[in-house]
């Protein structure tokens, strides 16, 4: 056990110098973005679910959260806001960055959640044609998900929350490959299987950032396979999800949106894990 503990920091510290180059990077220019990308948003019309799918992939919730807010007054459409909560990765990519995974593959995986959040939000503004509504609105600042105490604050926040959650994540995780044992791991996760995505799906919808964590963690670990680690992403959207049963009153429609994105992340897992097997 001793072994396992001492591991697990020891990897963990190694994250940090480059955890927090990434959130200060990523600080900076969503600091720089989010009052322009509101407006882009706002005026995109039609195009709304390219736009939002395009900066919805930039990494932590800022976007999503905003989209939710924008969406709760009808300022956006509902497949533009979907095309933003597929797109999100929340903490993927820095994690991915830290771990130094194959530049080749991050990229891949935010292309393939851009496509689908386009695709799938296009084709949702089609079927449900919604009126526009010119009530006015402004953001919540204390709904964000990042601070607004400095970019270097905020970084180290950021940082800090990830390695504590990094620290515990791999440890049970290594626990259970100790203990259990990688393949017994797999098997519960069903990663070669059809119904893996639908589990995976599951904790993508915990609406903290920790659900990208331990998706990342487990595809780091090969616990899960690439199509059920993509389907968790699609649904994981931070904490949009608890902003948008806040802020929009119809529950019916927070149940609608929550099970489309589920439906949606879990489908288009099942069917990248077909496409897998016949390539």
């Amino acid at each position: 056990m001793k072994e396992i503990i001492l591991d697990t920091l020891l990897d963990a510290l190694k994250l940090l110098p480059f955890l927090f180059l990434a959130f200060f990077i990523i600080e900076f220019i969503e600091h720089r973005l989010t009052k322009k990308s509101k407006n882009i948003i706002t005026k995109s019309q039609k195009l709304g679910p390219v736009i939002g799918s395009i900066l919805g992939s930039f990494p932590q919730c800022g976007f999503s959260v905003m989209a939710t807010n924008l969406y709760t007054t009808r300022i956006i459409t509902l497949g533009t806001l979907i095309a933003v909560y597929l797109s999100t990765s929340d903490e993927m990519l820095p994690i991915l960055l830290s771990e130094k995974v194959d530049i080749k593959i991050i990229v891949h995986i935010i292309l393939i959640k851009i496509a689908l959040g386009m695709f799938y939000g296009l084709a949702i503004d089609f079927f449900f044609r919604q009126k526009e509504n010119k009530e006015k609105y402004t953001i919540c600042e204390e709904e964000h998900c990042h601070c607004e105490n400095g970019i270097i604050l905020s970084s180290i926040k950021h940082t800090l929350n990830t390695v504590l959650f990094i620290i515990l994540t791999s440890f049970i995780i290594n626990v259970l490959f100790v203990y259990i044992g990688e393949d017994y791991l797999s098997k519960i996760l069903l990663k070669d299987s059809i119904i893996s995505p639908f589990i995976t799906c599951l904790i993508g919808l915990i609406p903290n950032c920790g659900s990208s964590i331990i998706l990342t963690e487990l595809y780091l670990n090969s616990a899960i396979s690439f199509s059920s680690f993509i389907a968790g992403l699609l649904t994981g959207s931070g904490t949009a999800l608890l902003i948008l049963i806040k802020s929009n009153k119809n529950m019916k429609e927070n149940i609608m949106i929550i099970a489309l994105i589920y439906l949606l992340g879990a489908f288009s897992g099942v069917i990248i894990n077909i496409i897998g097997k016949i390539l």
